[in-house]
């Protein structure tokens, strides 16, 4: 794939493997275009891609590996703590598979990377001293136990009549309708969250540990302060009040705490034997690492484009950043 150079065609230094700009859903396309806008909906439930099987995850999970929910009725470390290790395991196969694919046997080598550099970096900014150690660390550590914190309650609260809870069987409908409302529900969420991380004190304390990763890879999803990991998944306390299945539940929380390992991965697609099995990393949010004070959100919401923050890849747009970022931090 052409590289998308940061500077001109003619310059020296090309930054990333992919050409722009960033393609949002047509979901909100002006004109409307409502055959794309419903293919936007619809697609990623019915062809290969980490949301069919995140939702496969889901179902498995709530039918043969949750705790029957009259056992959840009191908080006890006889549930929670099955919960907690089966979340660590998930995002062990997921995160650790993608990295093992990726950077230990290079199974598609460079092919369809965004950053050219190969290696992880490795300095005193991070924890461990290698960004690998230190992603990991905080990804298992604290990501699994709020990521549990946050379905335990859920549990809880159902199993004693304080959260409502939906069964497919009487409410087929609200299942789909989720399916639908989800991915915009969640980008909005994430975007007003996002930048809210990026107000210079909350970034300085709790978001800076997540930015240490520039040239990101799969573990680096997940790498956040336990208090940004608070904000990032309270998305999930809609479920607290409005009444929906566990399944959508079990999504939501895999969609927030294994999709970052895919969209963190550094390579746009996932190939094996020369074929492309499903879309990987984002490079919408690749930028985001690279140039900080843009795409706050990603492309299932066009919150970016509407407030100006939108950096699309082009080389126009990161001389545009680069003049609002210098303007940000010349004013702090």
């Amino acid at each position: 794939m052409a590289a998308a150079p940061e500077q001109s065609a003619g310059s020296k230094k090309n930054i990333w493997h992919h050409r722009g700009p960033v393609v949002f859903s047509a979901l909100f396309d002006w004109p409307p275009r409502p055959l794309a806008a419903l293919l936007a909906l619809t697609k990623r439930w019915v062809t290969v891609t980490r949301n069919v099987l995140f939702i496969s995850f889901a179902i498995i999970v709530h039918n043969y590996l949750t705790p029957p929910l009259a056992t959840m009725e009191t908080l006890s470390f006889d549930w929670i703590l099955p919960i907690f290790f089966r979340n660590m395991f998930l995002l062990t196969i997921v995160a650790g598979g993608l990295h093992l694919y990726f950077y230990v046997y290079r199974g598609q080598g460079r092919q369809l990377k965004f950053d050219p550099r190969e290696e992880m970096e490795k300095g005193k900014k991070f924890t461990f001293g290698n960004q690998v150690h230190d992603n990991i660390f905080w990804s298992l550590t604290s990501g699994v136990s709020v990521w549990t914190m946050y379905e335990v309650l859920y549990y809880w609260g159902g199993a004693n009549g304080i959260i409502p809870m939906l069964d497919f069987a009487s409410h087929p409908v609200a299942f789909f309708a989720w399916l639908l409302i989800m991915p915009v529900a969640l980008s909005s969420h994430f975007y007003g969250i996002h930048r809210l991380l990026h107000w210079p004190p909350l970034f300085k304390r709790y978001h800076k540990l997540h930015h240490s990763n520039i040239h990101i890879g799969p573990w680096s999803g997940m790498s956040m302060h336990p208090v940004e990991h608070l904000f990032y998944i309270s998305s999930v306390i809609i479920h607290y009040v409005i009444p929906t299945h566990p399944v959508i539940v079990l999504l939501h929380l895999y969609t927030r705490c294994l999709a970052p390992a895919f969209s963190h991965a550094g390579f746009e697609k996932l190939i094996v034997n020369d074929k492309a099995v499903t879309e990987a990393a984002d490079f919408h949010h690749q930028l985001h690492h690279r140039f900080y004070e843009c795409n706050y959100g990603n492309v299932d919401a066009p919150w970016d484009r509407w407030f100006g923050s939108l950096h699309d890849g082009t080389d126009e747009a990161t001389v545009l950043i680069k003049e609002r970022r210098r303007s940000m931090y010349n004013s702090r």
